[in-house]
């Protein structure tokens, strides 16, 4: 367990916030596609821990900055924290990405708040000199966000939105399966809604590309004891707290 402090916590787009908090030794223990696991105050009634994927960690700063939509009561309580609020949290949490030894090309695929854990990725594949091109997919213009992030890394990015406020009027996985159509992909990652993610899944066991993605599972105590996140793979039920939230797409029966 570690306490932390926050020291931002901002809205970057419709509904998504931006929290950075101050938390040294979690800052130098997590991996890209790891999570946390957030005690939320403010309510003695809610249990449960809010579970965050995390868009950077700065080791020599102690800060970690992760994004999040507001969705519900708890989501809510933690926009409200301020700069100088504490609390604290479990982590880091689960299997982050396993990107192969030799990876020269990756496509990445991503979907509203699947983009921290993807952005997270694209930090760590820049600093290992891959080729990156990124897909990304929202609702509508007021919900994009990191465009300009993966752009700054050196990415290729198409952005599409459903009503064509920004970007290309469609979804994210026509231009990524146009793109695996053209070859020389080593690897492909993945993150948002179940059905983007089933889509890329396919395209890339198509093109015959390795593909990973991140799965969003109800979490109730994020270590692997109570068997709420679990997900249905060709290994049997595992649970996405431990096994993942990041599993070889392959593997994957239910996404």
């Amino acid at each position: 367990m570690h306490d932390f402090e926050v020291v931002s916590n901002r809205e970057i787009a419709d509904g998504i916030f931006s929290l950075v908090i101050s938390a040294p030794k979690l800052a130098s223990a997590l991996k890209p596609g790891q999570f946390v696991n957030i005690a939320v105050p403010g309510d003695a009634s809610s249990l449960l821990r809010v579970p965050l994927s995390f868009y950077r960690a700065d080791a020599e700063a102690g800060t970690v900055e992760l994004w999040y939509a507001v969705v519900g009561d708890d989501t809510r309580r933690l926009s409200q924290m301020g700069p100088g609020s504490t609390s604290n949290l479990l982590g880091p949490g689960g299997r982050g990405w396993m990107v192969p030894e030799g990876t020269r090309k990756a496509l990445l695929v991503a979907g509203g708040i699947g983009v921290p854990p993807v952005l997270c990725l694209a930090g760590m594949l820049a600093e290992q000199g891959v080729d990156v091109d990124v897909c990304l997919g929202f609702g509508t213009a007021s919900k994009v966000v990191g465009v300009d992030e993966f752009r700054a890394l050196g990415a290729t990015v198409n952005v599409c939105t459903d009503d064509g406020s920004l970007g290309t009027h469609g979804f994210c996985t026509d231009p990524a399966a146009e793109l695996l159509g053209e070859g020389g992909y080593d690897y492909v990652a993945s993150c948002g809604p179940a059905v983007m993610m089933k889509k890329v899944a396919a395209a890339a066991a198509e093109a015959g590309v390795y593909c990973e993605v991140s799965l969003e599972r109800m979490m109730s105590c994020g270590f692997g004891a109570c068997n709420t996140c679990n997900v249905e793979t060709v290994d049997g039920m595992k649970g996405a707290c431990m096994c993942g939230p990041v599993f070889d797409a392959s593997k994957v029966v239910v996404f």
